[in-house]
């Protein structure tokens, strides 16, 4: 899944869903009838290097889906900073889309709400059975012994993506591998008005992705095995200095970026003022921004030492983007033929290849598209190096917390106030206490 949530509100709703008894969605049709509407309301997520973007890739896709079925599709892109506000207050009000994205890592605590319809076996069946899905997308639908609430639509990876000609410039001949390289070289770049690595402060899920696999790194977990909140362990006040200090202490992320929250640290890139992003499946963005393909180079994103692998060597979380369906639509048929069409080998080519994404349908990820070297990098960094984040109902709270926690810190350090190993556990120890009580 990708970016942001607004704190606040996002903590005080999760808590809300988890008690409500969930309405459901389904905007469509006429009280009192019995015969479903021929038009889907479909809330997807911005993928694209805009919303425009987006409904450019899409838009074609459902007309060719109402040619072929006369159900219309009503599209909304949905910024990611609103999204899972938007999701969670359609959980409780009843009003709300058919057919919805969301991040994968929203997927048990989403499921939990009771809002979603369950993907067992019979609707499996009806999309062209479970068994068309790669394992470590499944892997994210959902809690463990539960059947899935949602179903696989884009799979992605956290990559480091580099500026040829910066590093050119700089007289860089490669890639850090280390976050130790990566400030040494950072250093190197930030000069001139331009800087080293592009962040973005306000953007909360980010923030828990890149502050996740840190804390693998230094062997923190975030939940205890029963299910509680753990922020406040050395290896996960450790792994948010060390992110944040990138700004902080090595001064290589611009303290502007403080403020960033949807894809401003990517136009920097295209535009040459920022050398380095730590991002997933960045392709389609620059492209979008005017990038060649030969303009950048894609790594796989640091480790602290040797190279990236499972355990204490992960240097990504496992990312993408879910399909799921209000269970009380009043078009379920229909509903379900949507996410057919949009899980169709055909589609899943044509969507994940707009997208610079990775198909998590089988026989779509065998087209020759998606052999690129960039995604050649993705691809092993889900099957070799890549964690799923907490399968638990608290999750979205966790990211909206714990990402607000890092969010603040960051702007501390653009302000030039001191973060020290006190001031970040303090931060995270308030973001636990946020957290339901067990």
């Amino acid at each position: 899944m990708r970016r942001i949530r607004a704190a606040a509100v996002g903590a005080v709703t999760v808590s809300l869903v988890l008690t409500a008894a969930a309405c459901g969605g389904g905007s469509s049709g006429t009280e009192g009838s019995n015969e479903q509407p021929k038009t889907l309301t479909y809330w997807a997520s911005n993928q694209g290097a805009n919303l425009e973007v987006d409904k450019k890739v899409l838009q074609p896709e459902l007309d060719k889906f109402e040619k072929e079925t006369g159900i219309k599709v009503k599209l909304e892109v949905v910024p990611w900073s609103d999204l899972l506000n938007r999701i969670l207050t359609a959980t409780t009000s009843g009003q709300g889309p058919d057919v919805l994205n969301i991040g994968n890592t929203w997927s048990a605590s989403l499921q939990s709400s009771g809002a979603l319809l369950p993907w067992d076996a019979k609707n499996f069946e009806a999309i062209g059975g479970k068994d068309r899905f790669v394992e470590s997308a499944l892997g994210s639908t959902g809690a463990k012994g539960q059947d899935p609430a949602a179903v696989p639509l884009y799979s992605m990876a956290y990559a480091l993506y580099y500026n040829k000609k910066m590093f050119a410039e700089a007289g860089i001949d490669k890639p850090p591998a280390t976050w130790a390289e990566l400030a040494e070289t950072g250093k190197k770049l930030s000069k001139d008005g331009k800087w080293g690595l592009g962040a973005e402060g306000s953007n909360l899920s980010n923030n828990i992705h890149q502050v996740f696999v840190l804390g693998k790194q230094h062997g923190a977990d975030f939940f205890t095995p029963d299910g509680k909140a753990d922020f406040t362990s050395d290896g996960a006040v450790a792994a948010v200095k060390q992110y944040v200090d990138l700004m902080a202490k090595d001064k290589i992320i611009a303290p502007g970026n403080a403020e960033y929250a949807q894809n401003q640290s990517l136009s920097d890139f295209a535009k040459d003022k920022t050398a380095m992003v730590l991002w997933q499946t960045a392709s389609a963005t620059f492209k979008a921004q005017g990038m060649k393909d030969d303009e950048w180079g894609v790594a796989p994103a640091p480790v602290q030492s040797g190279e990236p692998g499972q355990g204490k060597a992960a240097n990504s979380m496992v990312a993408g983007i879910n399909m799921a369906v209000f269970k009380n639509t009043k078009n379920i048929d229909g509903a379900k033929k949507f996410v057919k069409f949009m899980t169709s080998d055909e589609e899943q080519v044509i969507l994940n290849k707009a997208y610079g994404s990775i198909p998590p349908v089988k026989a779509a990820q065998q087209d020759p598209a998606f052999d690129t070297p960039a995604l050649a990098v993705l691809k092993d960094t889900l099957v070799t190096s890549a964690t799923a984040l907490p399968q638990v109902p608290e999750e979205s709270q966790f990211e909206t917390v714990f990402g607000t926690a890092v969010k603040e810190l960051f702007a501390d350090a653009a302000a030039g106030r001191p973060v020290t190993t006190d001031s970040v556990r303090a931060r995270l120890e308030k973001a636990q206490q946020q957290m339901p009580r067990k």
